[in-house]
């Protein structure tokens, strides 16, 4: 399947690449190919969504970025380099939050800091700083239980970005959340996400989301899945919008009926 390349985008250096990577899965009486010849450069500081068909492998991919899945075919990089195994230069963000109930707040982010055997002191500073900096310096001592949906999600980012990854992968971070606090988080983690300067790659089921929060959206076919499309998302009011700004923009509805179009079912919730 051709890849259709829609608008231009200008990246910074290339900070991870997918090269002809294939995956199949076997067992002793078949095998299931999951993912054909998928070719993929994202730039330093970019933001990526991925949208596809229900079970199409937009998680798998993620999975593979991260190096807890190896490719059957091909080869995924980090700067330049093979990814073989899982790496402390990437953070993984799920759609629950698994906070640890028995932790307070602060304890719950320097988690994988400890895994990773980080200074303690270190963490729990740079904890600290992050949950003053993005609005939950007043719930350092809280219990998750004392947080609502959007705050414990915000707890699972900051969780992250301790550990100081530089390259974030979101697989449906707000799928589990309401519509309104849906709506306020992604707008939270984007400019969290901006602000530290990470790359980012957002596998989402919402187009609205995947639109309003990546710099271009790439679109998966049905399996053996591919990248069957990629959007480059400029807006004529500038670089720079917000995510709710970006919904509001004029080419926001000719990037959604497009997208919509060029996937294989309709799996996707239309917000």
């Amino acid at each position: 399947m051709a890849r259709r390349e829609s608008g231009t985008r200008e990246t910074n250096g290339e900070h991870i690449r997918l090269s002809g990577v294939g995956l199949s899965y076997f067992t002793p009486r078949e095998e299931t190919e999951a993912l054909r010849d998928v070719e993929l450069s994202i730039g330093k500081g970019e933001f990526i969504s991925i949208v596809g068909p229900s079970g199409c492998g937009k998680s798998t991919l993620l999975s593979l970025v991260s190096g807890m899945l190896k490719p059957t075919k091909g080869k995924v990089s980090i700067d330049g380099a093979e990814v073989t195994g899982p790496s402390a230069k990437v953070g993984y963000m799920l759609q629950h939050d698994h906070l640890f109930e028995w932790r307070d707040v602060l304890g719950n982010v320097t988690v994988g800091a400890e895994i990773r055997r980080m200074e303690k002191a270190a963490a729990k500073r740079r904890g600290a700083e992050l949950l003053e900096r993005y609005g939950l310096g007043d719930f350092i001592r809280h219990a998750p239980v004392q947080l609502s949906g959007g705050m414990r999600q915000r707890v699972a980012l900051i969780r992250t970005l301790v550990a100081e990854p530089d390259i974030l992968l979101l697989d449906e971070p707000f799928s589990a959340l309401d519509y309104q606090t849906r709506l306020t988080l992604s707008e939270e983690v984007f400019h969290i996400i901006k602000d530290q300067g990470k790359t980012a790659v957002l596998v989402t089921h919402d187009l609205s989301e995947a639109i309003s929060m990546a710099d271009r959206v790439m679109v998966m076919s049905k399996r053996p899945s591919t990248i069957s499309a990629v959007h480059n998302i400029v807006f004529d009011e500038g670089e720079g919008l917000s995510p709710w700004s970006k919904r509001q923009a004029a080419k926001y509805h000719d990037y959604f009926n497009a997208i919509w179009k060029e996937l294989d079912d309709h799996a996707v919730s239309a917000l």
